[in-house]
C-alpha cells in the first residue's frame, strides 16, 4: 500500500500534517517528469542582507519571467513557497543550506514545466517579490504575530502591459452599497495598470503594479461608521507599486471588476451556514485545492487526511469501512470529499465545525427515528395558553391563516370563533385558537414549539402597511378653427316692351323698401346705417331683417357672423333695385383643461376617487305612464391598486375615466336621455418611486369643408360666389394622462 498527498494553493493548513508531508511532496516532485521542456530556468541563487537587516533571496533566471512567481506563506511550520511557471531547475541541486537568522534552507524542485522553491524559515516571516529584468528578488520581513493559516496565492486580476509606462492612482473613495457591502472605488490614470489581489491573514492586499500614489492619497480611511464588513482602507506606496490594505471583519467574501479607468472592489458580509462545508454565496466548490494519490488505502485514513487539511472535526461512523484507490490533482477539497462519499455510498451531516460521515441508509434511519420521537413528544408535551395583541392586522383574519377548520365558538361571546389544528394547519392536532374582536386579541393554546412559530409569523405580518400617494394629471387640449362666408342677394327690376308687355323680377319677401325723407327705411327696420354718396347718384347702405331676397345663404354659426357688409343700389330712373349682404365668420379657439385627482392608499389596497355631475333625466313621459327621474354620472374617476416591490418600485393597476355630457338622445316613448362622452384608460404599469409616467394618450383631428350653393349658378366662375355659401372647420383634441406615485414616508415621533 502506498499513499501520496500534495497540497496546493492555499495549503497553509498543513501544520497538522507536519514536515513529513512536505518531504513526501518534494520526493514525489523529484520523481516527476523532470525532462519536460521549459523556456526559462533558474541559473543561480544568492542570499544576502538588505536594508534594516532584511534577508534578500535573489534568483537569476535565464530570461526575464513573464509574470512574478505566485507564492504563499505558512506559520507552522514557518515556510514560504514560490512557484515559477514555465521554468526549470538549472541549479543542479534541489537543496541548499543557508546560515541566516531568518532562513535555514532552500528546496528547489521541478515538476513538469514548473519549479517550486520552498524557503524553510527559522521564524514566521512575510515576504515581498520584485522582478528586475531576469532577476527575481524575494525580501523577507519580520512580523510580530504569526500569519493566519488562510493565506492564499496571489490572484492576478489584470496583467500589466509591457513597457516603461508609469501609472498613477487619481482617487480612492469608499461607499456603502445598497445591500450593506463595502465598495472601494479607485480611479486610475489609465486602464492598462496591472492589478494583483491576495488574501494575507485577515487582510486583503491589492497591488497596483508600477503605479504611483500622490501624497494626498497616502492615508488611512476609517470606515467603521458605514456599517459594512470593512473596518479600514490603507493606501501607501510599496516599492515601485501602489498598495492598498483592506481590513474586513467577520465572515466575508470579495469580488472585483474594472470599468475602463475605474477599479471597484466589493467586500460583502456572509451569513454563516452551519450545514455547509464552505461559506460563500457563489455556487460550486470553493475549498482550497489539493492533490491526492492513494492506492488501496483505508477510507478512514483518507477522511483523516482531509480533516487534518481543513481543520474540521470529522466523526466517522463505525459502519464506514473498505479501501479505495484514487488519483485527484488540484481540485477543491470539498469536491474531493464529495467524490469519496459518492464512491463509497456515504453521506454527511454538518453542524458548525463538526461533520458526521456515515452510510446514507444509516443517516436516513437516524433522522426517521428522530422525527418519530419528536412526534411522540409533541403528543405528550403539555399545552400552553398565550395571548397575542395584534396592532395592525385583524385577529379574525390571522386566525383563519392559522387553520382552515374554523367554527362558531359557543360560550365565548357573540362574534367569536374558534380554530383547531390538524393537517395543513400551523397549529398542532391538539392546538386551538380563538379571538376577541372587541379587543383584537388572539388566543392560542398549543405546545411551546408551535407557539414560537406563531410568534414569528406575527412579528412578520403584524406590521404597518406602507402607503402610497398617487397623483394623476389629466390634460385635455383643444384647438378649433372655423371660417364661413355667406351671402344674401335681392334683385328687383322691371322693363316694358312695345308699351304693351311688362317684365319684372322681385325678391321672395313681400316687404318693399321705401325712400322717404332722404333715408332708406323698411316697414320692419331694425338697424340703419348712415347713407353715403356715390358719383352716379344717391345710394343708401343699410341693413334690414326682412329684405327682398333672391339668394339667402347666410352664415349658419350659432354665434352669428363676425362681420357684415350690406349694400342697396337704386336706379330711380328705371326702378331697378339691388340688395346685397355679405357675412363672414372666422373663429380660432384654444383651450386646455387640467384635472389633478390625488388619492392615498395602502399597499395592495384599492382606492377610488371621483368628481363630477349626476345628470337628471325623465322617462315615461307618454300618456298613461308614470314619469320617473333617473340620473346619469358624468364624472372624473380614478381607481388604482398599488403594490410596492422590495426594490422600492411601484406596480399599479390603474383605471382612469373622464366623462362629459354629450347630446340628448330622444326616446321612443317620449323624453330624452343625455349621452355621455367617455374617455377611459385601463392598464398596469411599473414606476420608480416619485417618477412620472404617461399611461395613455388620445389624439383626434377633424377637418370639415361645407359648400351650399344654387345649382348651376353657384358653379359660374367668379359670379358663382354670389350664389353659394362656403365654410371650413378644423378641430384638434388631445388627451394625455400622467401618473406619479410616491411612497409615503413613515413619520418618526419622539416619546417623552
Amino acid at each position: 500500500m502506498s499513499a501520496f498527498v500534495w497540497i496546493e494553493g492555499a495549503a497553509t493548513r498543513a501544520r497538522a500534517i507536519g514536515a513529513c508531508a512536505w518531504l513526501l511532496a518534494a520526493l514525489a516532485l523529484a520523481a516527476g517528469p523532470a525532462g519536460a521542456q521549459t523556456t526559462n530556468s533558474i541559473d543561480s541563487l544568492v542570499v544576502s542582507k538588505g536594508p534594516s537587516g532584511r534577508t534578500l533571496v535573489r534568483f537569476t533566471l535565464k530570461a526575464p519571467p513573464a509574470n512574478p512567481p505566485a507564492g504563499f506563506a505558512i506559520a507552522n511550520p514557518a515556510r514560504v513557497a514560490l512557484d515559477f511557471l514555465d521554468t526549470g531547475n538549472g541549479l543542479g541541486r534541489t537543496t541548499q543550506e543557508i546560515s541566516d537568522p531568518s532562513l535555514r534552507s532552500v528546496n528547489v524542485v521541478q515538476a513538469g514545466n514548473r519549479t517550486r522553491v520552498v524557503l524553510n524559515l527559522n521564524k514566521p516571516q512575510t515576504f515581498e517579490t520584485q522582478v528586475d529584468g531576469n532577476v527575481v528578488v524575494v525580501t523577507l520581513f519580520d512580523q510580530s504575530e504569526s500569519l493566519d493559516a488562510k493565506a492564499q496565492p496571489v490572484q492576478r486580476f489584470a496583467e500589466a502591459r509591457p513597457g516603461d509606462v508609469r501609472h498613477a492612482l487619481l482617487d480612492v473613495d469608499f461607499r456603502r452599497g445598497s445591500n450593506g457591502e463595502g465598495r472601494i472605488i479607485v480611479d486610475m490614470s489609465d486602464n492598462s495598470t496591472g492589478i494583483d489581489i491576495r488574501q494575507q491573514g485577515k487582510l486583503l492586499i491589492v497591488d497596483f503594479i508600477g503605479a504611483s500614489v500622490p501624497r494626498n492619497l497616502e492615508r488611512r480611511l476609517d470606515v467603521q461608521d458605514f456599517a459594512t464588513p470593512v473596518v479600514s482602507v490603507d493606501t501607501l506606496a510599496q516599492g515601485g507599486n501602489a498598495r492598498m490594505i483592506i481590513e474586513p471583519k467577520g465572515l466575508w467574501e470579495h469580488s472585483a471588476y474594472q470599468a475602463d479607468k475605474r477599479f471597484i472592489l466589493e467586500v460583502k458580509a456572509l451569513q454563516e451556514d452551519p450545514n455547509k462545508l464552505t461559506q460563500g454565496s457563489r455556487q460550486g466548490y470553493k475549498g482550497d485545492k489539493l492533490s491526492l494519490n492513494f492506492q488501496n488505502v483505508d477510507v478512514r485514513a483518507v477522511l483523516q487526511v482531509i480533516a487534518d487539511f481543513t481543520g474540521l472535526n470529522i466523526i466517522t461512523s463505525d459502519s464506514v469501512s473498505g479501501n479505495l484507490t484514487l488519483r485527484l490533482k488540484e481540485i477543491p477539497w470539498d469536491q474531493a470529499l464529495d467524490i469519496i462519499m459518492q464512491t463509497k455510498g456515504l453521506d454527511m451531516r454538518k453542524n458548525g465545525s463538526v461533520v458526521l460521515i456515515a452510510p446514507r441508509e444509516e443517516l436516513a434511519l437516524k433522522e426517521k427515528q428522530q422525527l418519530e420521537s419528536q412526534i411522540q413528544i409533541s403528543q405528550l408535551e403539555p399545552l400552553l395558553l398565550e395571548s397575542f395583541q395584534l396592532n395592525y392586522m385583524k385577529a379574525t383574519d390571522f386566525e383563519k391563516m392559522l387553520s382552515s377548520n374554523t367554527r362558531q365558538a359557543y360560550g365565548l361571546g357573540a362574534g367569536q370563533t374558534r380554530s383547531s389544528g390538524g393537517q395543513g394547519s400551523i397549529l398542532s392536532e391538539r392546538g386551538i385558537a380563538f379571538t376577541d374582536p372587541r379587543t383584537n386579541i388572539l388566543f392560542v393554546q398549543d405546545t411551546a414549539s408551535r407557539l414560537e412559530e406563531v410568534r414569528k409569523i406575527i412579528r412578520q405580518l403584524d406590521t404597518p402597511i406602507r402607503q402610497v400617494q398617487i397623483e394623476a394629471r389629466i390634460v385635455i387640449a383643444k384647438d378649433t378653427f372655423s371660417r364661413e362666408l355667406g351671402i344674401k342677394l335681392g334683385v328687383q327690376t322691371g322693363a316694358t316692351f312695345n308699351n304693351k308687355y311688362a317684365l319684372g323680377m322681385g325678391g321672395s319677401l313681400s316687404t318693399q323698401p321705401v325712400v322717404s325723407g332722404g333715408r332708406l327705411t323698411t316697414t320692419r327696420e331694425t338697424r340703419t346705417q348712415t347713407p353715403f354718396e356715390l358719383a352716379s347718384g344717391i345710394a343708401y347702405a343699410g341693413y334690414s331683417d326682412n329684405p327682398q331676397l333672391n339668394v339667402n345663404l347666410p352664415v349658419t354659426n350659432v354665434l352669428g357672423p363676425a362681420g357684415q357688409l350690406a349694400l342697396t343700389l337704386i336706379n330711380l330712373g328705371s326702378g331697378n333695385l339691388i340688395n346685397l349682404e355679405l357675412a363672414a365668420l372666422e373663429a380660432d379657439n384654444r383651450g386646455k383643461v387640467v384635472s389633478s385627482p390625488r388619492v392615498v392608499t395602502g399597499d395592495n389596497q384599492k382606492a377610488s376617487i371621483e368628481q363630477g355631475t349626476e345628470i337628471p333625466y325623465t322617462t315615461g313621459a307618454g300618456t298613461g305612464t308614470t314619469v320617473t327621474t333617473s340620473f346619469k354620472k358624468a364624472v372624473l374617476r380614478l381607481d388604482v391598486t398599488p403594490q410596492i416591490t422590495p426594490d422600492n418600485r411601484i406596480i399599479m393597476n390603474v383605471e382612469v375615466r373622464k366623462d362629459s355630457v354629450g347630446q340628448n338622445v330622444q326616446q321612443q316613448g317620449g323624453g330624452s336621455v343625455p349621452s355621455i362622452d367617455t374617455r377611459n384608460v385601463i392598464t398596469q404599469i411599473s414606476v420608480n418611486n416619485g417618477d412620472t409616467a404617461v399611461i395613455g394618450g388620445i389624439y383626434e383631428e377633424s377637418v370639415i369643408s361645407d359648400v351650399t350653393k344654387v345649382p348651376f349658378l353657384g358653379d359660374i366662375p367668379g359670379l358663382g360666389y354670389l350664389f353659394k355659401r362656403t365654410g371650413r372647420a378644423t378641430e384638434k383634441t388631445e388627451l394625455l394622462i400622467f401618473l406619479t406615485p410616491r411612497v409615503v414616508k413613515e413619520a418618526v415621533t419622539s416619546v417623552r
